[in-house]
């Protein structure tokens, strides 16, 4: 009588991880207290083969990129402070293997929250009615997300990978899980949800004015990897 596969065995067939092996690399694990530039060297490597076309469509001064090797990637670099708007690319449809989307990912709060996103805001004037966005404030944010995520679904290659940096916050005294609306959102786009990591900052979070404080201060943020499901419902090819 022929004997039943064994796990190994179907594992070994599929080329996924057999339970008997040996490690060939460090795990990669999901929650890190390391910056944004060594957690994102990571995702590449897990997602994204080299020489692959990326674009990084707010590179600002080009943090994530700093532990990444120069030549491993075909990077295209672009930002709207060079003038290319997350939600217009200049890219053809299904050009593009990996698309890295960090937009300002909350609205100003007052104090020095995140000031470093202030240029952003000048455009996208996320904090008011009004400007490049039909919302204000948490839901201007969110249409910014879903905007950008529209356009990279269209010059994304079928399988190709979407990289999103967010944070959740709170809003008119509300909590606002961000990550968790971005990936609802995305999902009716057509993407899937393959993978989260989160990053812990490891200095003081800024401070905004209150009197009194209400909910937990936000002090990790969330890498989400999508991929980009085609017509036909094609599912994941890991790197090779």
């Amino acid at each position: 009588m022929t004997q039943p596969q064994g796990l190994e065995t179907l594992f070994r067939a599929n080329k996924r991880v057999v339970r008997n092996g040996s490690a060939t690399n460090d795990l990669v694990l999901s929650a890190h207290v390391d910056g944004n530039e060594s957690v994102f060297p990571k995702i590449l490597d897990l997602y994204v083969r080299p020489g692959s076309v990326v674009a990084d469509v707010t590179y600002g001064k080009g943090v994530f990129w700093r532990g990444v090797p120069a030549g491993r990637y075909t990077l295209r670099a672009t930002d709207i402070q060079n003038g290319v708007d997350c939600r217009n690319l200049p890219y053809a449809d299904g050009e593009v293997d990996c698309v890295v989307l960090d937009p300002p990912y909350m609205h100003s709060p007052g104090g020095t929250a995140h000031r470093e996103h202030e240029p952003f805001e000048e455009y996208y004037v996320n904090n008011r009615s009004g400007g490049q966005t039909k919302s204000k404030y948490h839901e201007a944010v969110l249409d910014l997300y879903r905007d950008a995520g529209r356009e990279a679904y269209r010059v994304l290659r079928e399988r190709g990978v979407f990289i999103v940096k967010c944070q959740d916050e709170v809003c008119a005294n509300r909590q606002r899980f961000t990550h968790v609306e971005i990936m609802l959102d995305f999902d009716k786009t057509g993407f899937v949800a393959e993978d989260l990591f989160v990053v812990v900052r490891n200095n003081r979070p800024g401070v905004s004015r209150v009197v009194r404080q209400v909910h937990a201060r936000k002090n990790h943020s969330y890498f989400l990897v999508f991929w980009k499901q085609g017509k036909n419902g094609n599912v994941w090819e890991p790197p090779r």
